[in-house]
């Protein structure tokens, strides 16, 4: 398999989740019972792609846990736990260190830890091949915070990206073979070097959220036509997943999961 997981954890949704943080005009509309839907599709999707599915509890007292990206980046040799830039998340990331210290795939993993004033967000963190990782420097996560990043991961090329989105993958994600999809509009592919890029217009932004599942398969929100075009002229597969209700909260097909990255 040529995708950089095997292992993702995921956590349905809260009966909280209609009180997450977005700025998105339909917030206030969050259907709590279709999102639960929309979630267990989604999570039988990367089982049907052979992804080993860690499902944790809600969190009830935190409306976004749902969107497990966040807290933490995970490996199966040492994870960072972040330190949230939203206020009103922080408590996340110590709920998930006691859950992972009971789960036998991370024993072995060293949690390592993001320091005040440090802030670090699972949501800005594109890891890519050849040992390559690129962060985004945006309102949740800050210089100091990346700083200790790159001192952990010191093995590999961490690479700092100005966005003034609220995390890099709103606008970007890495799919395989040195190839991301991106929507240059938003974030410039200036700043990743040497890759190849599937290229989206504005209007098609939140089909740049996408999840690699291997064999050429990448996960997208279902309704976005001319992304899945430009996947399959690449050369890509695109598997579609209704994701409306997590669209609300401003999340997208890669904040659902924390993927257990082999490399790390």
């Amino acid at each position: 398999m040529d995708r950089l997981f095997d292992s993702a954890f995921v956590r349905p949704p809260s009966t909280s989740y209609e009180h997450c943080v977005s700025s998105h005009p339909d917030k206030d509309n969050i259907d709590f019972q279709l999102a639960k839907e929309q979630h267990r599709s989604y999570v039988s999707i990367l089982k049907e792609n052979g992804i080993n599915v860690l499902a944790l509890p809600p969190l009830e007292n935190y409306p976004d846990s749902v969107f497990m990206q966040d807290p933490a980046v995970l490996g199966v040799r040492r994870s960072i736990i972040g330190r949230f830039g939203e206020l009103s998340r922080r408590g996340e990331e110590k709920e998930l260190v006691t859950e992972l210290h009971q789960i036998e795939l991370m024993k072995e993993s060293s949690p390592l830890q993001i320091d005040v004033p440090g802030t670090l967000e699972g949501g800005d963190i594109m890891i890519a091949d050849q040992k390559q990782l690129f962060v985004g420097q945006s309102s949740r996560t800050n210089p100091t915070g990346i700083l200790q990043l790159q001192d952990y991961l010191h093995d590999m090329k961490v690479t700092k990206v100005r966005t003034k989105l609220f995390h890099l993958l709103c606008g970007c994600s890495y799919l395989s073979k040195s190839t991301m999809i991106i929507t240059p509009e938003i974030v410039s592919s200036d700043n990743f070097p040497g890759l190849k890029y599937v290229k989206l217009k504005k209007e098609d932004a939140y089909a740049s959220d996408a999840l690699y599942l291997g064999e050429r398969r990448v996960l997208i929100p279902s309704g976005y036509p001319n992304a899945s075009r430009k996947l399959k002229e690449a050369g890509y597969t695109p598997v579609e997943v209704e994701v409306s209700e997590f669209h609300k909260g401003d999340g997208g097909v890669t904040c659902l999961c924390s993927p257990v990255y082999n490399l790390l």
